[in-house]
């Protein structure tokens, strides 16, 4: 199905101020920021290998790096809203006063979070000081979540959610098929900004790791995904960690022995490190800030590999399936 063919806007919408209706994105100044995917009335085509897979760190860190690029400095001047409620953690109107007349200070990664710092223009106040709330737009992707930096005349796509219009003439859009993504809004309070929970796989150092995974009963790969662990990894990542440490995804963490999981974090930063600087996997049509494939999923050893045999020994690839994830490995070279 060509892009022309899933164009349209939702005939209600919560408006904050009145868009003009078709617009294409796609046209000249259109960046296309997160994932894209090829739909069918019946649901996702099979050029989507793996329906499981959601932006993983990698993916989001490129995406993030595009969007600081081409939106910090801008201001958001207004914002339209969609009418359905599905992708909104914050209230549609609590989200678009928050947006509205902010200034985007700088847009980074929490997790598999996309956060953009907000901060109103100094605003005198009576008697002394100045007035200058900040707050924290925070955009989760799901599995079909893009966001877009266009330019104002391109037409809005169908299944877009979110416009915020900036004073540069250009418009941020979030877009989402299936509604997996979540929009919300954190005022930021003085002890610090919005925290996803878990730890940062490329900051935390070799004893917090080991301590995060040693002595739990469940199968190390359900562990690496565990979010409120180490945030930010997901199937990808953590498959090509475990083949590259020789681990199973079924063995119980409580079994691996602490040098293992000292391999496993190195491993895990090596393989995070490696697919940012090739700027992701372009599984489900993924593509960067400038609208381009990632190369990371040249580098996949087992991944995606069902069937086929392992680079290092010639072994058929498996998949298993732990709590509703698909996971790959090696049975030879992992045990």
């Amino acid at each position: 199905m060509g892009r022309s063919a899933v164009l349209g806007v939702y005939p209600l919408a919560y408006r904050i101020e009145l868009w003009r209706s078709k617009r294409e994105i796609g046209g000249k100044g259109a960046r296309v920021i997160g994932l894209r995917s090829v739909w069918t009335a019946r649901g996702p085509s099979p050029h989507i290998l793996y329906p499981d897979c959601v932006p993983e760190l990698p993916e989001v860190e490129t995406i993030v790096r595009g969007l600081d690029k081409r939106a910090t400095g801008d201001t958001i001047e207004s914002v339209w809203i969609g009418s359905r409620k599905q992708p909104l953690k914050s209230p549609a109107g609590v989200i678009a006063s928050t947006l509205e007349g902010k200034r985007i200070v700088r847009v980074h990664r929490a997790g598999k979070h996309i956060v953009f710092d907000l901060e109103k223009a100094a605003q005198p106040k009576k008697g002394r000081g100045t007035d200058a709330k900040t707050a924290q737009w925070i955009v989760h992707l799901g599995m079909t979540g893009r966001m877009v930096v266009c330019e104002s005349a391109a037409e809005i796509a169908k299944h877009t959610h979110l416009i915020a219009k900036m004073t540069s003439g250009r418009e941020l859009r979030f877009i989402d098929p299936r509604m997996f993504g979540k929009l919300s809004v954190h005022i930021q309070p003085e002890s610090g900004g919005f925290d996803p929970g878990g730890v940062e796989p490329l900051e935390v150092s070799e004893e917090q790791f080991i301590a995060l995974f040693r002595g739990r009963k469940t199968p190390i790969k359900s562990a690496l995904l565990n979010q409120k662990l180490l945030r930010g990894v997901g199937n990808i990542y953590a498959d090509e960690s475990l083949f590259r440490t020789g681990i199973r995804p079924r063995r119980r963490a409580a079994a691996i022995t602490r040098q293992q999981l000292a391999e496993l974090h190195r491993a895990v930063r090596e393989v995070l490190r490696e697919a940012i600087a090739l700027g992701g996997s372009s599984i489900s049509d993924y593509v960067d800030a400038n609208g381009e494939e990632g190369f990371f999923q040249l580098q996949h050893r087992v991944y995606g590999r069902e069937g086929e045999p392992c680079l290092v020994c010639g072994t058929a690839i498996r998949r298993v399936v732990l709590a509703g994830r698909s996971s790959h490995y090696c049975s030879k070279c992992q045990k």
